[in-house]
């Protein structure tokens, strides 16, 4: 076993490694650089951002130039590249949201949590992002996305329901 496979097993958990392969198997071996996107979200899961050190096991893993990876996690808003709140909160500010009270919510969460878009709070729970251009639920206006999970037709009472329930 070579010296890169034994530092990628001790970086990525065996979680991590198994989702991966699920994501490989979709996949032919000669395409293994479209898992990178799966491959990143399963790590980003367990680690709550991405470190080079954990992209540089996601490309060996996947056997594909670091700068592949790199590109992905630096192109995608889905992905940080450091430490943010354990909670993440993506209000969606595209045009239906804002007609709708999006930039209403936006300023209730800040002035909630006393931080600003791209901020985590102090006590590192929550991490409120920068920009979500759309989250493709504008049927429900204003929304919100919440550790993956969506919320719907949003106000302000709604919103402080929906963080008081999270876990710290």
């Amino acid at each position: 076993m070579s010296a890169q496979k034994n530092q990628t097993e001790a970086v990525l958990s065996d979680h991590a490694r198994e989702e991966i392969d699920a994501w490989l198997a979709r996949y032919p071996e000669n395409q293994r650089r479209s898992a990178v996107l799966g491959a990143l979200r399963a790590v980003q899961h367990e680690e709550g951002y991405l470190s080079t050190p954990m992209m540089d096991a996601v490309a060996a893993y996947l056997r594909i130039p670091p700068m592949e990876v790199y590109e992905a996690a630096s192109f995608y808003s889905m992905y940080e590249l450091k430490p943010v709140g354990r909670h993440t909160i993506a209000v969606c500010d595209n045009v239906s949201c804002m007609l709708r009270g999006g930039d209403r919510i936006i300023e209730h969460i800040e002035n909630k949590l006393g931080i600003r878009l791209g901020e985590s709070t102090p006590d590192g729970k929550f991490y409120l992002k920068r920009e979500e251009e759309c989250l493709a639920a504008c049927c429900g206006a204003p929304m919100m996305q919440v550790d993956h999970v969506y919320h719907e037709n949003l106000t302000p009472e709604r919103v402080d329901e929906i963080l008081s329930k999270l876990e710290s």
